[in-house]
């Protein structure tokens, strides 16, 4: 059986977890009850009271609760030791497990056979450690969705769309002599291009689903000194990055999360753009223009008591197409950059005066950041969100076999070719759900998680 501690620091509460056919047996010799009863007489979802003990040594006072196969999260029988949280104690006790019969879990063990178990699927699975990381209410709710079954249901509704018609095409193939493939072909493109636009559906889903999960990517770009750290810890409001009147502070990436209106943005304070004067700038200054490149959002920020410089015309250069917001920086200060000047309309029509080192004009970045991605408009209670890229990848790939199917039957291929096809749409499907699924891929997807879960 397999057991799990995981060690965050000192808290009220500790729990270690087993779970194995031979549990109990393990418990037992480490475990005095105040009450004590067969374990057979124990019901499942029963809570005991008693004594942790090594010998005849007390190591904790401890609440044991008792899960029953198969009505547990594993469907195996498991119990949890709730003790004291001082991580002596903890270990203590672990090490006791050990000696007695115990082996330690690996990362998402726990959830590992409980999906193995059949007990939830892959889908699910993956949705248990989006619960634990969400970073937004959002995020949780989409993540409770997925492990209630929501996305499960959807795909399996479509697989079973697709097997009605395969039962049709079976027919005809194993008995020829019924001239039914006229009947069995329009059912076939009628089932293709309904499945295909519920796909799509979800396909197009991820979009917003990335969103919700990873979170914005915004890029903070300017010039050194223009006030780009003085910026993030504005939104921050902690003094996250240095600020100094010495151009060139950062010389690398300084990336954190936060949430702004609901939205949740993934910042990243970037090195200064300019012509650099050592190799590390010269390195850090690369990986701004990059991360400008991929970035979701740029907020692209002037010091607006100087003029626009060629260094500022090329960080224009590098962000026209993007979507970008322009703050004009120092508005405490005397302006000499006009918000209706061409060159900087050209790149955006979203021009804000800020003093980030006042936290002045903060407020209207947040209103256009809101505009620019409302997440309201998403209403979770009746939309199935993508947040997963194994997920959006093998979708995407069901829609190529769907089309390549489609092009099968336009070359008026014999129906067992069709077929063939189509159970390669089955099986992209399967995976989703870990029906069709290797090995590698549920040791990848489970190496994820965190121990104890």
């Amino acid at each position: 059986m397999r057991l799990s501690l995981r060690l965050l620091g000192i808290g009220g509460i500790g729990i270690v977890r087993m779970s194995g056919k031979n549990c109990f047996d393990v418990l037992q010799k480490i475990f005095k009850p105040k009450n004590v009863q067969n374990i057979d007489d124990i019901k499942g979802y029963t809570i005991k009271y008693g004594n942790i003990v090594d010998g005849e040594n007390i190591i904790d006072e401890v609440l044991v609760s008792y899960f029953k196969a198969p009505k547990s999260y594993t469907t195996e029988n498991m119990c949890e030791i709730n003790s004291h949280g001082g991580n002596i104690v903890l270990k203590k006790i672990l090490e006791l497990c050990l000696k007695n019969g115990a082996e330690l879990a690996e990362p998402g063990e726990f959830t590992k056979r409980a999906f193995l178990n059949g007990r939830i699927d892959l889908l699910q699975a993956e949705s248990v450690i989006d619960i634990i990381n969400a970073k937004s209410d959002k995020e949780l709710k989409t993540g409770v969705k997925q492990l209630e079954g929501f996305l499960s249901n959807e795909i399996a509704k479509i697989k079973q769309e697709i097997l009605d018609v395969m039962v049709n095409i079976e027919v005809a193939i194993d008995y020829p002599e019924y001239d039914v493939d006229d009947v069995t072909n329009k059912q076939i493109y009628d089932m293709l291009d309904s499945v295909e636009k519920k796909l799509k559906i979800l396909e197009s889903s991820f979009d917003n689903g990335k969103i919700i999960k990873e979170g914005i990517k915004t890029a903070i770009v300017g010039k050194p000194n223009a006030g780009k750290s003085s910026l993030l810890n504005a939104i921050l409001k902690e003094d996250r990055a240095i600020v100094t009147e010495i151009e060139g502070t950062t010389r690398d990436t300084i990336e954190e999360f936060v949430t702004i209106n609901g939205i949740p943005l993934k910042l990243v304070d970037t090195a200064g753009i300019r012509k650099a004067k050592d190799e590390v700038e010269k390195i850090g200054i690369s990986k701004s223009r990059e991360i400008a490149k991929e970035a979701d959002l740029i907020i692209a920020i002037f010091d607006s008591s100087k003029d626009l410089t060629d260094e500022d015309m090329e960080i224009l250069n590098l962000i026209k197409g993007k979507k970008v917001i322009i703050l004009l920086n120092k508005i405490d200060l005397n302006s000499k950059i006009d918000e209706n000047d061409f060159r900087l309309l050209d790149v955006s029509r979203d021009i804000i005066k800020v003093s980030a080192l006042n936290n002045l004009g903060i407020d209207k970045l947040y209103e256009k950041i809101t505009d620019m991605f409302n997440l309201d408009q998403i209403n979770l209670d009746n939309e199935i969100l993508i947040t997963n890229l194994r997920q959006k990848s093998l979708i995407t790939k069901a829609i190529e076999h769907i089309q390549e199917t489609k092009n099968t039957m336009s070359n008026n291929m014999p129906l067992d070719i069709v077929a063939i096809s189509i159970k390669e749409i089955l099986e992209d499907l399967g995976s989703i759900t870990g029906d069709e699924v290797s090995e590698d891929i549920i040791d990848e997807i489970f190496s994820k998680f965190c121990l104890g879960k």
